[in-house]
């Protein structure tokens, strides 16, 4: 696999660069060629074997995005380790617990992270999660800044082996289906599970897509604006754009760092030709106002990419007519962790067809969407509305999820037998395109990230006086969707504010930053069925303010309670000005 994303380069044109790294300072891009990367990768992979790192072991990255990290990854790769990388965002608690699920033997981490212009402490999160983690022998520590950290017996410094370590490493023979790498993501219950992915499938299905989908020519500089701890970073920044002997921009800051022009001050400096980003950072932008983007030139721009959740009409507006001057295609893609690479998309079609805003419309080669309805059966014909599920298998699909095969067929193959089901709804319009509409079940999308309601609530249950939560997502103008949790506290519970701010500090250090709830909402009980299930659809209902037609509450244990959560919500609604 390595050999197709790095050796096959470096013997045709071994200097055409490879990654080009945008730090966190403004102005300070590092270009790495395609033999660097491979001398950078030959290296950390002979340290790894040195510290007794085999084929099969696993191994955990909790970096942010540099030419290291992803020479971290192609190590793992070329020695036939499995990497999961873990978003350098989440806490000691997130990174512990993937850890031992995983039973990684080693950690590669940074002293520090840097990111819009703050240091993020990456080893100190590291120390406190390897604590409680009997499988790590090593933690291999790289250096972002020129801060000390604490080392410890276990620790070892990266970049002072690797100056020792031999630049060639003999790749491992791998099989097709042998384990590339472990990205966990979040169920509808409470714990994130790992999707395996595995090495022909998964490395030419991200290949292909991107070439295709972005129409990707040779020379062209690919903008993909994704964290590596992310199934976008991996497919997208990583193994899609190398494999096919791409230039891959790496970027480390933050859309308003260190203003909101970042992003096209990094367009016109780089010459990027194809961007790949987040419509919850498009909508965010759109407030500061156009003159951020018309301050830089974007000539270079061929095409535009969205990824991570529907992308809304006002966004798509903005991104196609502001950033892309109404000339380049703008492709809003749908697909997920577990599907490896993008599944339906405007492009490849034919050319010039049409594109309709806000739509993912059309599925890549080999791609059957069907829709069911309630009964299981296909839904035919267009202009309908279902369950989205895919009718055959694709290259690029996860295999299982790591330790729990059963929960992998339980998830994505029984609710409608010999399909794969997504978990979203979509509509097909009268023209037999596809729009996607969004999660089916207790799944919401913050900012492009998805969570579980489960997990919200199983780490807000852990306080001492809160016996019931019940956590729901809602419309949120920047971030697409945002968490609003309603609590039952214990009687004699005073300082409420108090308990609040517990409960999104424990939030923040069980889950990560990203996933505390916006609304925290105080209620006697919750609505709940006779037999004690959570009516979690009248929450969505109160707070979208569609109390007028709240549906059957016959199943309801006690009807009068919806009243009761209708006052109490409006109480809040006047005191917070919602």
């Amino acid at each position: 696999l390595t050999v197709n994303c790095l050796d096959q380069h470096v013997e045709k044109s071994p200097d055409r660069v490879a990654l080009i790294w945008e730090r966190d300072e403004p102005g300070t891009a590092v270009h790495v060629t395609y033999r660097e990367l491979l001398d950078l990768t030959c290296r950390l992979a002979n340290t790894l074997k040195k510290y007794g790192i085999q084929k099969g072991d696993k191994v955990a990255i909790y970096m942010s995005v540099s030419p290291l990290s992803v020479a971290a990854m192609l190590a793992c790769a070329r020695i036939g380790a499995v990497h999961t990388v873990v978003f350098a965002g989440f806490s000691a608690e997130s990174l512990a617990g993937r850890i031992m699920d995983s039973g990684c033997k080693a950690v590669i981490t940074y002293n520090q992270g840097v990111r819009g212009g703050r240091i993020i402490e990456l080893k100190t999160t590291v120390d406190e999660a390897v604590k409680n983690c009997p499988s790590i022998k090593h933690v291999f520590v790289a250096q972002r800044t020129d801060n000390k950290v604490q080392m410890g017996d276990h620790d070892i410094p990266l970049e002072e082996e690797m100056a020792k370590a031999a630049s060639v490493c003999t790749p491992e023979s791998m099989d097709s289906e042998d384990m590339l790498f472990m990205l966990y993501t979040s169920g509808s219950t409470g714990k994130p599970k790992g999707i395996v992915h595995t090495q022909a499938g998964y490395l030419l299905y991200a290949a292909v897509t991107h070439k295709y989908v972005f129409d990707y020519q040779q020379g062209d500089v690919f903008g993909c604006v994704a964290d590596i701890g992310w199934i976008t970073g991996h497919s997208y920044v990583v193994y899609g754009p190398l494999c096919n002997g791409a230039t891959s921009v790496l970027f480390e800051s933050t859309p308003v760092y260190p203003d909101p022009g970042r992003y096209w001050e990094v367009v016109q400096r780089l010459k990027i030709n194809q961007f790949y980003g987040a419509p919850t950072a498009i909508r965010l932008l759109l407030n500061y106002g156009e003159e951020w983007v018309k301050k830089y030139d974007r000539s270079s721009l061929k095409t535009l990419g969205s990824v991570g959740e529907p992308i809304n009409n006002e966004a798509w507006q903005w991104f196609y007519h502001v950033v892309g001057e109404g000339r380049c295609t703008l492709v809003d893609t749908w697909w997920q962790t577990e599907t490896g690479g993008i599944c339906i998309a405007p492009r490849p079609s034919e050319e010039k067809a049409e594109i309709v805003p806000a739509m993912a419309m059309r599925p890549f080669f080999g791609i059957v969407p069907v829709l069911m309805d309630d009964n299981g059966k296909v839904i035919e014909g267009n202009d309908v509305s279902g369950a989205l599920c895919i009718a055959q298998p694709w290259p690029g699909m996860a295999k299982t999820i790591y330790g729990d095969h059963q929960r992998f067929v339980d998830a994505y193959f029984k609710a409608y037998p010999g399909y794969y089901f997504t978990g979203d709804g979509a509509y097909r319009t009268k023209e037999g395109y596809y729009q996607v509409t969004g999660r089916m079940d207790d799944v919401i999308n913050i900012s492009g990230h998805r969570l579980g309601t489960a997990e919200i609530e199983d780490a807000m249950a852990d306080h001492p006086e809160v016996p019931e939560t019940a956590v729901i997502g809602y419309p949120h103008k920047i971030k697409g969707e945002g968490a609003f949790a309603f609590i039952v506290l214990k009687e004699q519970t005073g300082h409420i504010d108090r308990v609040k701010e517990e409960l999104k500090t424990i939030v923040a250090s069980k889950i990560a930053k990203y996933a505390v709830p916006d609304h925290i909402l105080v209620v006697k009980r919750l609505p709940k069925t006779r037999s004690g299930k959570i009516m979690r659809r009248l929450l969505r209902k109160v707070v979208t303010e569609q109390s007028n037609n709240m549906g059957d509450v016959t199943t309801l244990d006690d009807p009068s309670v919806v009243q009761e959560i209708l006052d109490a919500y409006q109480k809040y609604k006047e005191k917070s000005s919602l």
